[in-house]
């Protein structure tokens, strides 16, 4: 089941950009009073329209979380089939790290829209794209995983955890 959920993200991956952008639209409307258009059939999300420097951002399928979720589809998997006992904590771990995963790349897009409010388009979308939003994307995307594992695999606090210590 949690295969197909990784092939079918793969082959729906331009239906979850456009859910990406419509999200970053919606945050976006609500945290910023410059004017926001989505674009769905473009998974593009404009801002910055009653300024002077509006700027588009295009969700392309390398922005996209989707690619960020699939390993964590991929290691749910794996680790269901060793342990078929964990399969609902499994579950709740993943659920819990691809939360985390997509709030992550929100916030890389929330960084860019700020950082080109605050230095301009050819600065801002530089340092928020190339530089911390690649580290936002890098640093989120391990501490999702981290924290997928450590969810997955940590034991029960209850009394037959401390029955076998003993």
């Amino acid at each position: 089941m949690v295969l197909a959920a990784a092939v079918a993200l793969v082959v729906a991956e331009r239906a979850y950009r456009v859910f990406e952008v419509q999200f970053a639209g919606a945050i976006l409307k609500v945290i910023t009073s410059s004017g926001v258009y989505v674009a769905g059939e473009r998974e593009t999300v404009y801002f910055g329209l009653s300024g002077t420097d509006p700027l588009g951002l295009r969700m392309t399928p390398e922005c996209s979380s989707a690619f960020m979720l699939i390993p964590l589809f991929l290691v749910t998997a794996v680790m269901m089939w060793f342990r078929p006992r964990n399969t609902r904590r499994l579950f709740l771990s993943l659920a819990i790290s691809a939360i985390a995963v997509i709030l992550v790349n929100q916030l890389r897009i929330l960084a860019i829209a700020g950082l080109v409010h605050w230095l301009g388009i050819d600065r801002g979308y530089y340092w928020g794209h190339t530089l911390l939003g690649s580290l936002v994307s890098v640093l989120g995307g391990a501490l999702a995983l981290v924290l997928f594992v450590w969810l997955g695999t940590r034991g029960s606090k209850g009394p037959k955890n401390r029955e076998s210590a003993s």
